[in-house]
């Protein structure tokens, strides 16, 4: 059957008005010269026959392909909603979608671009501040993925920079807790051959539980202010959302992630610190430092010095913690149970827990504080084995019963008080 000429011979993913190069539209002619019809042209080709009926009678030019503008009827909630989500454009396409919008993320992130720069503005200008040698270090923690033997995980590298070198230690660590915190300054301490007068943190929780921006009032992790006290380190903290107050290390960080561990692969942690310890020294600190143009070990032997940390081992692990104590008077501490007095349920206790004792207060008690061993191993309890732990009872006080039941005042009506007059006399009228 003939298809007639008003019917689309239309490959399947072809779309109509498609672009086509100066070669094709060569061959269009050439084909129509030699007196092929317009759809046996459109058939060898694989081109609409629209196409064909278009580039018979014109003469070709470069075209512009016309992405369609979906977004335009988006336009007036997108101005309005981008900034008060941040230009995320997560949520404008999730969003869009709820609405009927069919195209993807990647238009959104372009159509919605410009205002994103015009709304944040010019950068903010950051004024470099350089310290003398032995004035601060800066310390960071980054974190990447790679194989450790034949499993990819995700490991945390502890960066400490000496501001004043440019001297770089790091340490791969399997989180960013307390303990590792602790360890990763020890080394780091060890591999300088000293401290610097102060180092300077971003805020997380191991170092600091609570600051007040605009008063300056700080409270410390009591376990980290007590290290850095035995180190006799003043601790300075960024403003908050000021994290390139600590470029120096924030860029030390990407230097180990992509110039030391890019492409890396290790059977276990310890072979990973072993190599990082040694490209520190042979790499990082070989290389000319990209701001102050020397070598950061030269810069180091030249001028920088160092605060000797003393030579009395590192005090036990211990740390500071509160609890409230619940009905049956026993402190859990790492899964392990401690006995305190009847009289402290209910109230926040202080536990100070060290590496062979646990020590349990409340203000305000006499008993205060309380000493336990510590437990090892987990999920025991220690019990009491000292006198008698009487029980106060908290007796309740009755209320009688309810007056203001509305079903029994309903049904019975409030009963009034009334003087032992009117039932005298009405002992005397039963009486008669």
């Amino acid at each position: 059957m003939e298809v007639s000429e008003t019917l689309a011979v239309t490959p399947e993913g072809v779309t109509e008005g498609e672009m086509i190069d100066q070669s094709k539209r060569g061959a269009i002619r050439t084909l129509w010269e030699m007196g092929k019809s317009r759809k046996a042209i459109a058939r060898e080709l694989s081109l609409d026959i629209k196409t064909v009926r278009k580039w018979v009678k014109l003469v070709w030019r470069p075209q512009q392909r016309r992405r369609g503008r979906v977004l335009d009827g988006y336009a007036g909630f997108l101005r309005a909603r981008a900034p008060e989500v941040g230009f995320n454009a997560v949520v404008l396409t999730r969003e869009l979608q709820g609405q009927g919008y069919p195209g993807t993320y990647a238009s959104v992130v372009k159509y919605v671009a410009p205002w994103r720069k015009e709304w944040r503005g010019e950068p903010e200008p950051t004024v470099r501040f350089e310290t003398g040698p032995g004035e601060q270090s800066q310390v960071d923690w980054g974190s990447t993925v790679l194989y450790l033997g034949e499993e990819r995980v995700r490991i945390h590298i502890f960066t400490m920079v000496l501001g004043y070198s440019r001297r770089i230690f790091a340490r791969a660590y399997e989180s960013e807790g307390l303990e590792a915190l602790l360890d990763a300054h020890e080394k780091a301490f060890a591999h300088f051959g000293g401290r610097t007068e102060a180092i300077l943190y971003d805020n997380p929780r191991t170092i600091v539980t609570r600051k007040n921006e605009e008063t300056g009032e700080v409270v410390w992790n009591r376990t980290f202010a007590d290290r850095m006290d035995f180190y006799g380190v003043k601790v300075r903290l960024c403003r908050y959302y000021r994290a390139q107050t600590k470029g120096k290390v924030e860029s030390g960080v990407k230097y180990v992630k992509g110039n030391g561990l890019a492409g890396r692969r290790f059977t276990d942690l310890e072979e990973l610190n072993a190599y990082l310890l040694n490209w520190c020294v042979r790499v990082a600190d070989a290389r000319v430092h990209g701001t102050t143009h020397e070598v950061p070990s030269e810069r180091f032997e030249r001028a920088e010095v160092l605060i000797p940390v003393d030579l009395r081992p590192v005090p036990p692990r211990e740390r500071y913690e509160t609890r409230i104590v619940p009905s049956d008077a026993y402190v859990s501490v790492d899964t392990n149970r401690y006995p305190v007095p009847f009289e402290w349920v209910g109230r926040e206790v202080s536990v100070h827990i060290l590496a062979t004792q646990v020590v349990i207060g409340s203000d305000g008690c006499p008993e205060s504080p309380v000493r336990h061993p510590r437990l090892e191993g987990r999920h025991q309890v220690l019990r009491h084995t000292g006198t008698i732990r009487a029980i106060q009872q908290r007796g309740r006080r009755s209320l009688g019963p309810p007056r203001l039941d509305p079903v029994c005042l309903m049904e019975l009506g409030e009963v009034l008080p009334r003087p032992l007059s009117a039932y005298e006399e009405l002992a005397v009228e039963v009486a008669r």
